[in-house]
């Protein structure tokens, strides 16, 4: 086990991001991923959290499984949405009693049934005051390239984030297709002093409808011109080849610009992302001990 904040001082760090399995097919599927990545020897790996607290129990006990059961850090995602601060301090007691040491502290959407819902800390900075209290973790925050969707302008969304940074250790950012989305993001928190590692989140694109309704929910751009070619590809293989060939090239263009890492968002399945892995292993992006 290892906190995450000191992960990032040793060199450039590989994750990988998992969901909680929905169903007996679903879980099988995620610990034959969970099993091929491993052997990676990823740096850490994250656990999301439903919208409205919808996977709370299921998100901790693959968090503490893959704590107690694997060689893998985990790192449990948290959100405010739907919680009491009682519940959310109840949660994170839970997580320090069973030794895990990284939280991702999020705002979260509300639940997906549409369902009234009350959450008494209203912003993702509330619950990194509150991750602080609580115990000794290391904590990450999420960062968007483009600006959250929900922000009123990219000057407030970097002020916003460079508030939860000077209190948090480091950041995720949600997947992007743009490079110079994530530079461009480096250098306005740097104007605002922020110097803490901003993490770069990558999604391979291997099914088009799949990846585009997850850009318009985060609010990345879909690039027009790879919408165009995955599409004029049709064959299933021929867009996973284009997709894995895009996402490597970016992932080379972030760690020569000085990203501090990649966090891959598996979707639960790994084969791309150890495609990718094992070419950036390949071209000496990856050190020695951990490509082996």
């Amino acid at each position: 086990m290892a906190r995450i904040a000191d992960v990032l001082t040793a060199g450039p760090t590989f994750s990988f991001e998992f969901f909680p399995p929905r169903d007996d097919d679903a879980q099988v599927e995620l610990y034959n991923t969970l099993r091929d990545l491993q052997t990676l020897d990823p740096s850490f790996v994250s656990v999301t959290y439903g919208a409205g607290g919808s996977t709370r129990d299921r998100t901790h006990d693959l968090v503490v499984s893959i704590l107690n059961d694997t060689t893998m850090t985990p790192m449990a995602h948290l959100t405010c949405v739907a919680h009491s601060r009682a519940e959310l301090a109840d949660i994170l007691e839970r997580y320090d009693a069973a030794g895990v040491e990284n939280i991702l502290a999020l705002g979260g959407d509300p639940p997906a049934d549409g369902s009234e819902f009350r959450s008494e800390l209203e912003h993702a900075i509330d619950l990194v005051e509150l991750v602080r209290s609580v115990g000794n973790f290391s904590i990450g925050v999420a960062a968007h390239p483009e600006g959250h969707p929900r922000s009123p302008d990219r000057i407030s969304d970097r002020k916003h984030l460079a508030a939860k940074l000077a209190l948090a250790d480091f950041a995720i950012t949600q997947f992007f297709f743009d490079a110079e989305d994530y530079f461009g993001m480096i250098d306005e928190l740097a104007d605002l002093g922020v110097t803490k590692p901003v993490v770069p989140g990558i999604m391979p694109v291997t099914n088009v409808s799949q990846v585009t309704r997850f850009a318009q929910l985060s609010g990345a751009a879909f690039p027009t011109d790879l919408a165009e070619r995955l599409h004029a590809a049709g064959d299933p293989d021929e867009v996973r080849r284009i997709g894995i060939d895009v996402a490597t090239e970016l992932c080379r263009t972030l760690l020569d610009g000085g990203a501090p890492g990649l966090h891959f968002y598996t979707l639960n399945k790994s084969p791309a992302t150890r495609e990718i892995y094992q070419r950036l292993a390949s071209d000496g992006y990856v050190a020695a001990t951990r490509a082996s």
